[in-house]
């Protein structure tokens, strides 16, 4: 591994950790020239490229990046960290090639990411859905804050008060 530092192709691997949903392995590589310190992730390559197929039938190669620009979009200048944002592009991108082989509707891929935007913050919920959603009118916007009214979003690792039997 090529040390960023020095650039010497010359390092070991000072400590290994798997991520916490082992889909990544985290290396802790010391340069063995300058003997400094660097981190390297490895991760399973896709054997496939997703494609998307837009609204209007183009097909585009799966973005990432296009996922956290629409996420960042949404979340402006909410109090809503890089690592959450970057969190819900993982979530969303793993879902994505597990459930399907070679195509994906960009509206399918919308849907994912709201549905976790909704249980982080519902200011950045509303705003993606506006802008990826296709809401056609102020009523369909007015539906979904009415929506969030009737059932907010559960509180992660929050019990129900009253559970259903």
């Amino acid at each position: 591994m090529q040390c960023p530092y020095c650039g010497v192709i010359d390092s070991k691997v000072v400590d290994s950790r798997s991520s916490e949903n082992d889909t990544s392995v985290r290396r802790r590589r010391e340069c063995n020239a300058c003997e400094r310190r660097f981190t390297t992730f490895e991760r399973i390559e896709r054997r496939g490229r997703l494609v998307v197929i837009k609204r209007d039938g183009r097909r585009v190669p799966f973005s990432n990046d296009k996922i956290l620009n629409g996420i960042r979009a949404a979340c402006g200048k909410l109090p809503i960290s890089e690592e959450v944002k970057l969190e819900i592009v993982r979530q969303v991108d793993d879902l994505m090639h597990r459930s399907y082989e070679r195509e994906v509707e960009s509206l399918k891929i919308g849907h994912e990411v709201a549905r976790y935007l909704r249980g982080i913050d519902q200011i950045a919920f509303v705003r993606y859905a506006s802008e990826y959603l296709s809401f056609e009118s102020i009523e369909d916007i007015e539906e979904v804050i009415q929506e969030l009214r009737e059932s907010p979003p559960a509180v992660e690792g929050q019990s129900e008060l009253f559970p259903s039997e």
